[in-house]
């Protein structure tokens, strides 16, 4: 590697200019209903902020250099799997950005209609892009995300044992991952470390019978359980 690359090293991979809205995070936002956009929006949230953790866990920020004084990457980094996730985090950043700019519209077309539909004095005054900050939505209704995983064995006493997962559920979310961006199940174990002695919630399909039980678990990744890894489960696509 030449010099210039080796100063290069620590700068994100990912370009921070805008992206192709209306896709966010893997998925097109047109046609979405405005729970399904706030849904994305809090998804995206929590991965980034997960992936914030991750660079805690490392001691860096976005910003930190990762070479030394004499412009060698620093052997006391994972210098790899912090650009991936400096990158990752700014590819999130514009997803949100422009997801907001989507559910801003929604706001405003949503009061737009209530003008129409009633007195003008009842939606007076109203400042669409109060609600975005307080995080207003209508009631979401029930939506079941599709699985995308199968839990193929628990260790007992593991963190997953705790959570009440077991051999043969089905994984609908797992923290913010869903089918739509699990990206082979990378993003299960990219929530699983950034979110260690943190409570994740993991919605499952649990056979029973000729019917399925719908489970919301809340399971905490801790790798002091006496086991390998922060989970004690064993995770297969489907």
């Amino acid at each position: 590697m030449d010099r210039v690359g080796m100063e290069n090293l620590h700068a994100p991979t990912v370009p921070s200019g805008p992206t192709s809205a209306p896709t966010v995070n893997g998925a097109q936002t047109n046609g979405l209903s405005f729970p399904q956009l706030q849904s994305k929006k809090d998804a995206l949230e929590a991965e980034i902020r997960a992936l914030s953790n991750v660079l805690d866990s490392h001691g860096v920020n976005m910003t930190t250099s990762l070479l030394t004084p004499d412009g060698f990457p620093r052997a006391d980094l994972d210098v790899a799997q912090i650009r991936t996730t400096r990158s990752r985090i700014i590819h999130l950043r514009n997803d949100y950005k422009a997801l907001m700019d989507v559910i801003e519209k929604h706001i405003h077309e949503h009061f737009a209609s209530l003008a129409e539909e009633g007195p003008a004095e009842e939606v007076e005054n109203i400042d669409a892009s109060s609600h975005i900050s307080r995080g207003w939505a209508p009631p979401p209704p029930q939506i079941l995300d599709a699985p995308f995983a199968k839990v193929n064995t628990v260790a007992a006493g593991s963190p997953a044992d705790s959570a009440g997962l077991k051999a043969g559920d089905q994984l609908r979310n797992f923290g913010y991952v869903n089918h739509t961006n699990h990206d082979g199940l990378r993003r299960v174990g990219e929530c699983v470390q950034g979110n260690e002695g943190r409570e994740v919630i993991v919605k499952v399909s649990r056979p029973s019978g000729d019917r399925r039980q719908e489970l919301q678990l809340t399971l905490k990744p801790r790798r002091d359980w006496g086991g390998r890894g922060l989970l004690g489960c064993h995770i297969v696509p489907l």
